[in-house]
């Protein structure tokens, strides 16, 4: 049994979603195939304040997340002026990344084997952060922890946000699948 468990482990995440279906149906009891969830896309978003002020801040940061996604990310644009913050409408103030199809399946494979591991003082990520619809958000502080990128490339260290929608409808299959996926929640 235990050699089993570790065969499964060492498949990429894409094939060992098959074997998860069985279990999720197991753990649920679905008894349509279509109501099992699956991961739908992957969404990556990354904030930059300071772009409003330097140009190639916006430039540097879009080569870096293009890097990690292996896709080109779509710069946000602020919807509304705000004085405090000297922002006014129109105003680049971020990137977004949407993943799917087997870019997405590599990225959450990258995050789940790779990345994540690499975090300092890693316990696991925290079980609370489901959005009531079967949706997960993660935030990431550091994002050297992706392997593309080397430490002396990068000029100012930047946080990354991942949020990882499925088709569930309710947060406990959403845990289940990650869970089965093998995403290190914390206990």
């Amino acid at each position: 049994m235990a050699e089993a468990a570790n065969q499964q482990v060492d498949l990429p995440i894409k094939q060992r979603y098959g074997s998860v279906r069985d279990q999720l149906v197991e753990r649920h009891g679905y008894s349509n195939v279509m109501a099992i969830p699956t991961v739908e896309k992957i969404v990556l978003n990354m904030g930059l304040g300071e772009a409003r002020e330097d140009r190639k801040v916006l430039e540097k940061a879009s080569n870096e997340l293009a890097q990690i996604a292996l896709q080109r990310p779509v710069v946000t644009k602020a919807k509304k002026s705000v004085s405090n913050f000297k922002l006014r409408t129109g105003m680049p103030v971020g990137l977004k990344v949407t993943l799917r199809g087997d870019r997405m399946w590599a990225f959450l494979d990258k995050l789940i084997n790779v990345a994540l591991p690499r975090v300092r003082d890693f316990r696991g990520i925290s079980p609370n952060s489901f959005d009531g619809r079967g949706n997960y958000n993660l935030g990431i502080k550091e994002f050297l922890v992706f392997p593309e990128l080397s430490y002396d490339s990068v000029d100012a260290v930047r946080g990354l946000d991942v949020t990882i929608v499925t088709t569930a409808n309710e947060d406990e299959e959403a845990r289940s699948l990650l869970e089965l996926l093998g995403m290190p929640f914390r206990s």
